[in-house]
């Protein structure tokens, strides 16, 4: 059966999430299982939409769970199939069972993660504690800071992922609202060039194939189970970057939009810089911009591949920087955060110099004001002048109350 192809104008009006459901109808899914929750909801609610309209040749499953949401992708994955969903949240905390099955079992599905903050207190807006907790799962993360990169990165994600040197499932983070519900101008590819890009899927040791019978989720134990981790999780995963740079140049070729998996902005001759996620970049980017007239060499890297995480990428960004920024959007729970730590580990035996400071904002959707960034760039300033950090290493933006500050 032949799908209808829908015509779009070289520039739409899209927020994150309608924008995330037109790549998905353009790579043509086989298989959605899905489960609502807020923010993500119009992701997986736009696909059924273009199926039931007849826009995408597959199948949409509605089940009782993200649990289950998650499990039948990963059927269907195991059965040789494209597959995608959308969570969010508490939802995706109910997923992280099987986000480990996938990984473990080299699934090649992709997940959009419009993050959200976790409860308790139950809250519905943006902040990054759910990508954190899937950070050590086995998966690729790629983060977009607005509707555009939405819907790139998800061609992006789908031609990683289904790499048969690759395999393994990706997800494509997205601020909860600030990126999910804001609409803005979003540069289309035709529905040849989307599906074009990605190419027909070809599956691999898929469990349909009877003439190559194949077994997967086995149980190993203490005699296999290191191995296969250690093999998987961690040295295959550091042999990813070159298929993701690889990626970014071919979608760059197509689109004429480029990706990088450090974005840097104004960092040739910074003295101070703030690295940061989501939509808090491009803030910290038009910030930056303002202390320069002020006399402030300030910079800007944003993390756009999280996992892998890009130690030695970080460390040439910063590695001529007096005073660095961590900005953690999710509550360390009596630590750094976890970009904080990652940054330190990128510096760590290297030559740099660098005062590095930490940084927690934007708590179930706490604006990051630039009033904010101000302040923060002249602090950074002032440990540059005073040639140590002068203030708590890490402090809590923009918190009502007494000043929360600790270590």
């Amino acid at each position: 059966m032949a799908f209808d192809k829908m015509e779009l104008r070289d520039i739409e009006v899209w927020d994150g999430n309608f924008a995330a459901a037109q790549a998905m109808r353009q790579c043509q899914i086989d298989v959605v299982a899905a489960y609502p929750i807020t923010p993500s909801t119009p992701i997986v609610e736009g696909y059924a939409k273009f199926l039931a309209d007849g826009y995408v040749e597959g199948e949409f499953v509605m089940v009782e769970s993200e649990h289950a949401a998650m499990s039948g992708c990963i059927g269907a994955a195991a059965a040789g199939g494209r597959v995608a969903t959308a969570t969010s949240s508490q939802g995706f905390a109910l997923m992280v069972e099987t986000l480990y099955q996938a990984s473990g079992m080299r699934l090649p599905i992709v997940l959009n993660v419009v993050n959200r903050a976790l409860a308790a207190p139950l809250n519905v807006n943006g902040d990054h504690s759910d990508m954190y907790l899937g950070r050590d799962s086995g998966w690729i993360q790629f983060d977009a800071y607005c509707p555009q990169d939405a819907y790139d990165l998800n061609f992006i994600a789908f031609k990683v992922s289904e790499d048969h040197d690759v395999r393994l499932p990706c997800m494509v983070h997205q601020d909860g609202f600030l990126t999910s519900h804001t609409a803005q101008g979003v540069h289309t590819l035709t529905d040849d060039q989307g599906y074009g890009f990605v190419g027909e899927f070809k599956p691999m040791n898929d469990m349909l194939d009877f003439e190559h019978p194949v077994t997967h989720g086995v149980q190993t134990e203490e005699d296999w189970h290191f191995e296969h981790k250690a093999r998987q999780h961690n040295d295959l995963m550091t042999k990813v970057m070159p298929k993701i740079q690889a990626a970014f140049d071919d979608f760059e070729k197509l689109s004429g939009r480029k990706y990088n998996i450090v974005e840097k902005y104004d960092m040739d001759d910074a003295d101070v810089c703030v690295v940061c996620m989501g939509t808090s970049v491009e803030t910290a980017r038009e910030v930056a911009t303002e202390m320069r007239a002020q006399g402030i060499k300030a910079g800007v890297v944003g993390i756009r591949v999280i996992r892998p995480f890009p130690f030695f990428e970080i460390r040439e960004a910063l590695k001529d920087i007096k005073a660095i920024a961590a900005l953690d959007r999710s509550s360390p729970g009596g630590t750094v955060g976890m970009l904080f730590n990652e940054i330190a580990g990128s510096l760590y035996n290297s030559d740099s110099k660098a005062l590095l400071s930490g940084y927690v904002y934007g708590l179930g959707g706490r604006d990051l004001t630039k009033a904010n960034l101000v302040a923060l760039f002249k602090e950074l300033q002032a440990n540059v002048d005073a040639g140590k950090v002068t203030t708590p290493l890490q402090q809590f933006i923009g918190v009502r109350g007494p000043k929360l500050a600790y270590l």
